[in-house]
Order: structure tokens, then C-alpha cells, then sequence
């Protein structure tokens, strides 16, 4: 993801910054998703692997970014210390 692309987009609900998640947490998150564990924002199981994130400042949402593209609809967040 472009850095400058990132120094602009913030979190469509808090509009706290973002920042790119770490690998560790993105092969966690992809564990827990082939394992049918994960849920979003709104309950319903994570079907898709990540390639990568957008984690909120405060650390509680994580955005997907799938094929390169940032997944920033509030209801698809996932929640992470879930």
C-alpha cells in the first residue's frame, strides 16, 4: 500500500489514524479464519483470508485488505482481542 495513500486515510467511523498491521497478527487472524473462529464488527465469520490490514490507532479494529484493496466498510472491521 502506498505510504502517502495511508498518511491520508483514517478509520470511517473514528477517523483515528491507521496503520499497517504486522505480519504476526495478519497469519493469526488468517489461522483463526481457516479455522472458522473469526467474526466481524457485526457477527458473522470471516469466509476470506487477508493479505494484509489497517488497524485502527487505538489498537481495537482491524480494516482487511484483500488484493490489495483496503476493505473500509464499518461492519466488516474486525474486532481484534476477540
Amino acid at each position: 500500500m502506498d505510504e502517502k495513500l495511508l498518511e491520508i486515510m483514517c478509520c470511517p467511523e473514528t477517523h483515528q489514524r491507521l496503520a499497517k498491521a504486522g505480519t504476526e497478527l495478519v497469519d493469526d487472524l488468517n489461522k483463526r479464519i481457516q479455522a472458522g473462529t473469526l467474526v466481524d464488527r457485526v457477527d458473522e465469520k470471516v469466509a476470506e483470508l487477508i493479505d494484509g490490514g489497517l488497524i485502527r490507532e487505538d489498537g481495537k479494529i482491524l480494516f482487511p485488505i484483500r488484493q490489495d484493496i483496503p476493505v473500509m466498510l464499518i461492519d466488516q472491521g474486525i474486532p481484534i482481542g476477540q
